[in-house]
């Protein structure tokens, strides 16, 4: 563990790479229409680390996060989960590698209007035709704070509590990475807030590693990095965020995503 100016404890900083992209480049289109998204991207995201992904629009930190997903091929380079490549994956190898070792949370909570909250939850590994770890799944519930919320229907939660179980969702297979793109985009200040919370605890308390996309400094500030895009391209980073470095350092960027 380490120390925070703050005084907070945190776990200290893993050099191990949960997910690792090396000169990954991604181009749409040919000729005049071509559009470079991603321009020799290489980065790492450790494992037991929370990091936001931030940039101008159209800068390339969804799509670096859809290619490290594996929900985008690559056009150029090298993109792995752990020690896997993904670029060397036929189709049914990767939708094996997404639904055991990847975590997906997005904007919209796509959650089935059938299924209770805990049946949302362990979807996935029901159709995978895997048993939860009750013992991990009993943690997760806890760590979201979903424990008297189980047996109702995404009608009947708030915005919040359905965001807490998609959060859940991600977790419960105990991936090796969770993704999330702009997870607390569809919701108020007070729910994103918890989303967030639950998102850094599953780091600290139960050894996760996440990746955000996000726009929003604050909701920024609860990753332990920060990494900016701008043009394709990583520009620069940032440990220990706050929402007001974040958005200091965001302020040096132009029009065209460099910084001045």
């Amino acid at each position: 563990m380490t120390t925070t100016t703050s005084g907070v404890e945190t776990a200290a900083r893993s050099t191990t790479a949960a997910a690792r992209a090396t000169d990954l480049s991604k181009v749409y289109g040919q000729g005049e229409t071509q559009v470079v998204a991603l321009d020799s991207v290489s980065v790492e995201f450790r494992q037991a680390e929370f990091t936001a992904i931030m940039g101008p629009s159209g800068s390339g930190k969804s799509t670096l996060m859809h290619c490290m997903a594996g929900l985008d091929s690559v056009s150029h380079g090298s993109a792995r989960i752990g020690d896997v490549e993904l670029t060397a994956l036929k189709d049914k190898k990767l939708t094996q590698l997404r639904r055991d070792k990847i975590g997906f949370i997005f904007q919209a909570f796509n959650l089935l209007p059938t299924l209770n909250a805990l049946e949302n939850i362990t979807l996935p590994m029901d159709i995978a035709g895997r048993k939860a770890d009750q013992k991990w799944l009993d943690q997760v519930v806890e760590t979201v704070g979903l424990a008297g919320r189980l047996k109702h229907r995404p009608s009947q939660l708030s915005g919040g509590q359905q965001q807490r179980v998609a959060v859940a969702r991600a977790l419960a297979g105990k991936p090796e990475i969770i993704f999330a793109d702009e997870p607390t985009g569809n919701l108020d200040s007070r729910s994103g807030a918890e989303v967030l919370g639950f998102l850094r605890n599953s780091v600290r308390e139960l050894g996760q590693t996440v990746v955000m996309v996000t726009h929003d400094p604050v909701a920024a500030a609860y990753a332990d990095r920060v990494v900016f895009l701008a043009d394709g391209q990583i520009v620069d980073e940032l440990l220990a965020p706050t929402a007001d470095s974040v958005l200091d350092r965001m302020k040096r960027f132009d029009a065209k995503g460099r910084t001045s």
